[in-house]
């Protein structure tokens, strides 16, 4: 027999950051997300609801090769209300963040607004909405 994992939640996600300086001053000054705590300079941490997203510098616990800065490596997602996806925008571009994206109404049911962070990761900001259906699935998902 192979039970399933008793997995309940995703508590936490770390971001090993290529450039820690102009990471920590993306996530504090341009998305003012609170500090959590902070271990050392090499490790910060933000509460996000009941979760929480750590800014790791690398050379720690895994020493891995770091992607290049501006390639892709994740993307967060960050969910809001409906209305609350056009003021993110209109926020950021405020604060001087630049949009790939959005907002805009995808078939899948979400708002989407697409942008970066400074070592090129991509975030979301999406609300879930209700567009109907078409027939067939996404072949962007």
């Amino acid at each position: 027999m192979d039970p399933a994992l008793p997995l309940r939640s995703l508590d936490y996600t770390v971001i090993y950051a290529r450039q820690m300086t102009a990471m920590r001053e993306f996530y504090e000054d341009k998305l003012r997300l609170s500090l959590h705590r902070e271990l050392s300079p090499r490790w910060i941490e933000y509460r996000i609801g009941s979760a929480i997203l750590a800014l790791a510098s690398s050379g720690g616990r895994f020493n891995d090769p770091a992607p290049p800065i501006g390639a892709l490596s994740l993307q967060l997602a960050f969910r809001v209300a409906p209305h609350e996806v056009s003021l993110c925008a209109e926020t950021l571009t405020f604060r001087g963040v630049k949009c790939l994206s959005g907002p805009t109404d995808q078939n899948f049911g979400h708002r989407t607004l697409f942008f970066r962070d400074p070592d090129g990761n991509v975030l979301e900001i999406y609300a879930e909405i209700d567009i109907p259906r078409a027939t067939g699935a996404d072949e962007n998902l």
